[in-house]
């Protein structure tokens, strides 16, 4: 049965975003022209993070060439990278006094690169403008070619985060032209490099218990040490539509697992999203 035909639990609730520190940080959003994947992501959690003044950056436009089914962003053909982007991102971060940033990206498997060299500019810009900060990139796979994964890497971002997204057995009903083995792959690189490497899965689609705690085997077989899982929400009627909505309670079982598995930090709780409270995710401790 799909979402819209089942009642949501009180404990989905969302807040209705307002306040005067997510006015501000919307207003900055708006006059630099900025995507964010709060809003094109439909996150739960955006009154909450913009509320702190916090938000999630989304480079290289807000059309992406693959059509997940379980993502609201737009699928299209994007237009070319934007030259003053990361200038206008890293002034930004600035005027919202952050000291931890996460940026994240669509896919753009119409670049030769992949987007990776319009992604180290803008590392570097906000490195350089904002000096002490901390910064996680949520990457795409690159197609997993290792040379763009490489120059991401070379741009030296805090924390490199990469989401499986879901288990082995569903990834290729949920993710479009994406591979479990190749984004393992993606994710051993990262952690071999010394970044720290962060991955994340939505709860909800039909997997198993059994196949969570695979998962985050898998995870921690290439280096993986912090991890996120939340509830699936389905954006629209388009979209798949929500198995089951994992009671609280067995979040923080998975959370408690995944834990005395080997994991430095797990964040797991219904709303999570994979940038939530990335900050704590930079030195991966509870």
């Amino acid at each position: 049965m799909s979402e819209q035909h089942q009642r949501k639990p009180d404990w989905l609730k969302i807040k209705v975003p307002s306040g005067k520190e997510y006015v501000k940080v919307k207003d900055i959003i708006n006059r630099h022209q900025l995507h964010t994947i709060c809003t094109s992501g439909k996150c739960p959690n955006m009154a909450e993070c913009w509320g702190l003044g916090t938000a999630t950056f989304m480079i290289l436009g807000d059309i992406c060439t693959r059509s997940c089914k379980f993502c609201a962003t737009t699928t299209g053909k994007p237009a070319k990278p934007d030259p003053d982007e990361p200038k206008n991102l890293a002034e930004s971060v600035k005027l919202m006094h952050l000291k931890h940033c996460v940026i994240t990206s669509v896919d753009r498997d119409d670049l030769d690169d992949g987007g990776s060299t319009h992604w180290a500019t803008t590392i570097k810009a906000v490195k350089k403008e904002n000096p002490g900060i901390t910064i996680e990139a949520l990457i795409p796979d690159f197609g997993g070619k290792q040379n763009d994964i490489r120059r991401v890497i070379d741009a030296g971002p805090d924390v490199i985060s990469h989401n499986l997204e879901t288990i082995r057995r569903l990834t290729p009903l949920v993710r479009s032209a994406s591979n479990y083995e190749r984004s393992l792959n993606l994710i051993r690189q990262i952690s071999e490099s010394g970044i720290r490497a962060k991955s994340g899965i939505m709860a909800g689609l039909g997997e198993t218990e059994e196949e969570v705690f695979e998962t985050m085997a898998d995870l921690l077989s290439v280096g993986c040490k912090v991890m996120t899982i939340g509830q699936y929400l389905q954006p629209t009627k388009n979209h798949l539509p929500v198995v089951t909505y994992v009671h609280p309670e067995t979040f923080k079982k998975w959370q408690k697992t995944g834990l005395a598995m080997g994991f430095k930090f797990i964040e797991s709780k219904p709303l999570v999203r994979s940038s939530y409270h990335a900050e704590k995710h930079v030195t991966g401790k509870n």
